[in-house]
Parts: C-alpha cells; structure tokens; sequence
C-alpha cells in the first residue's frame, strides 16, 4: 500500500474520526499507533459497530475499540511468505513493523496478487547425475523426478513463473534430452526457457561461462534439486538495496552430536558435555550475482563456492540472505520421500 501513512491515527482519536480516515483510505483499518508511531492496536469498521452495540458512542476514543496486537509481517520478510500468510489466515491487509514494532509499511492482498515482471534472468543448474540418488536416476534426471504430480525442476519453474520471472536457462547435461522435450521453448509454462548445454560437468557455476550476453541486471542462480517457497523477488531486492555483487541464500543448520562428548588435557578429563548440539549457516543453493561477477569465471568446471571465494579476492562485496520459510534439499532418499509427503501440504 503507498498511502499507508494515511491510515495512521494515534489513540485517543474520536471512533467518528477514525470511520472517515477508513472511508477516504479504502483501506478496511486503521493502524492505531503513538507518537513514534509504535503499533498499539488496528481498528476496523467491524471493531467500531461491535463498540456501538456495546454501549460506547462515536465521540468515543480509538483506544476503546481497537483490536490489540494484531497479526504483523517484519521489515525483512518475503512478499510471497507475507502472501501465504495472509491467505492462510484469512487476512485481507498486514501491517509490517520493524525494530520496536515500529509501523514501516501495509501489504494489502490485492497488492501482493499483481505480480509485477522481472526483467531477471535465471538460471537453474540442472545438469547433475544425481549419484545419492542413483536407483532412481538411472533412467531420469533427478530434476526430473516426479515430487507430487510433476517433476520437480517443472515445480522450480512454475514457481518462478508465478514470482514474475520469466527468462530462464536451464543447465543441463545428464539426460538433457529429456529435459528439453519436457519444457521445450517454455511457452507451454508461461516462461521463456534457453539451454545452456555442457559437454562436461561443469559444476554448480561453470555453467554461467556459456551465457553467451552479459546480463543487464542481477542474476539469479539456483539449484534444481531444491523444493522451495523462497521470494527470489525479495532475495534481488536486498541483493541491489545492499549494492552487493554476490549473494548467497543461507539457513540455520543444527545438528546434535549422539554420544558425550568429552574435552581432555594432559592432566585428565576437563570436561563432558551430554549429546552437545552444533549449529551452523549452511549455504541453501540460491544466490544472485551483479553482472560483473561473470567475467570471473572460466570456461572449465567451477563450483559456487569456489566462485565466491574469487569476489571475495577481487575485492566484491559478498552478503547473506537468510531465508527461514519452508526449504528442502533433495539429495538422498530421505529427502525425497519427505519431498512428496510435503508437497501436498506446501504447494497445494
């Protein structure tokens, strides 16, 4: 919402005041906050006939009326998790606060389903063997293996489809012809789908050196063996907002060590510590680059964090982007049995 300073009204506001703000605004609510603009409460034309009836009158102040603590979105949070949200609660407009729950914004639901073009390129690494995986990629390639009803890598595409990205390069090389009799031009799924066709496994970046233009705007790179709801959108946003050439989507990893771990010394045993858990930021196989970084790479193999480590020495700004929504790496069979029991239940 541009306007949503509009639908700011402080606390002791007469209820009759606060129908009118509701009417000009067309918003539904009005966001009751204090002078440093703090969220107190939102109010709503509902709230107010709820308090007629029980007694209070339209000279009455907001404070009276308002509905206390109401569900809000953080600064830094994707439009599509804000968009599922609402939907999965019914919610027709969110607040969005910051630190202090500071009001800094309003999503409304219409806004967030216009879903604007991209002029982004993308491209998805899909050209892996799938070794973890090989009783069931001996026939098919793993971003052709069916999560759900369709094919995992059609799953990718759609999603970024939806997102408004439309220009994508599919990597490929193992099985590449099943690939591209499945997704042709790209037509048939709303995109526009070129191939970047390795004679060689060239790594989860070497394939960047066949683009053969050099893209005007950041470009995102992902795996294809990721089951995802992640905002690439939100991801560029922050990459450009940051003035960053390289950014790398990364999660919180636990993982609990199962016996006592013991700590020694030359003189004996220091100390134990019971099933300790460790945690770390593990990269999660999204990233997005400045066109720049692509004169770094060769025409050979070259993984991505072999890349990284090149901006790093050239001096580049490199970041982190946490995601904290739903991410599932498919690389063992674990993963992908938990991939279709998931699916339902994620991508419905």
């Amino acid at each position: 919402m541009k306007d949503w300073q509009r639908i700011l009204i402080g606390p002791t506001v007469p209820l009759r005041d606060a129908l009118e703000a509701i009417d000009k605004a067309g918003s539904r609510i009005v966001l009751v906050v204090d002078e440093a603009r703090h969220l107190l409460g939102s109010l709503s034309d509902g709230d107010v006939r709820r308090a007629l009836l029980r007694g209070l009158t339209l000279a009455d102040p907001v404070a009276s009326a308002m509905h206390v603590g109401p569900t809000t979105a953080g600064a830094g949070e994707g439009k599509q998790a804000i968009l599922a949200r609402m939907r999965k609660l019914g919610l027709y407009q969110m607040p969005i606060v910051g630190p202090d729950n500071v009001v800094v914004g309003m999503e409304i639901v219409d806004d967030l389903l216009t879903t604007p073009e991209r002029d982004n390129q993308v491209v998805i690494m899909a050209g892996g063997r799938g070794l973890r995986l090989a009783e069931l990629t001996s026939e098919t390639p793993k971003p052709m293996l069916k999560v759900g009803a369709r094919p995992l890598l059609e799953t990718i595409v759609s999603n970024l489809a939806v997102q408004g990205f439309s220009k994508i390069h599919l990597a490929v090389n193992y099985k590449a012809e099943l690939i591209e009799r499945h997704f042709g031009d790209g037509s048939a799924f709303n995109v526009e789908i070129r191939y970047l066709r390795e004679d060689r496994p060239m790594g989860t970046a070497g394939a960047l050196g066949l683009l053969t233009e050099m893209p005007e705007r950041p470009l995102i790179v992902t795996n294809a063996d990721l089951l995802t709801r992640e905002d690439f959108g939100h991801m560029v946003d922050r990459h450009v907002e940051a003035k960053a050439q390289g950014t790398m989507a990364v999660r919180n990893y636990e993982m609990q060590v199962p016996f006592g771990v013991v700590r020694e010394s030359a003189s004996g045993i220091e100390a134990i510590e019971e099933k300790p858990i460790q945690r770390f930021v593990v990269s999660a196989g999204m990233y997005v680059l400045s066109p720049e970084v692509l004169r770094l790479i060769p025409r050979e193999p070259l993984d991505m964090p072999a890349l990284f480590e090149l901006m790093m020495k050239s001096g580049m700004q490199t970041r982190c982007h946490h995601i904290e929504g739903y991410w599932l790496d498919i690389g063992r069979m674990a993963d992908y049995e938990r991939a279709n029991l998931d699916f339902s239940e994620i991508f419905r």
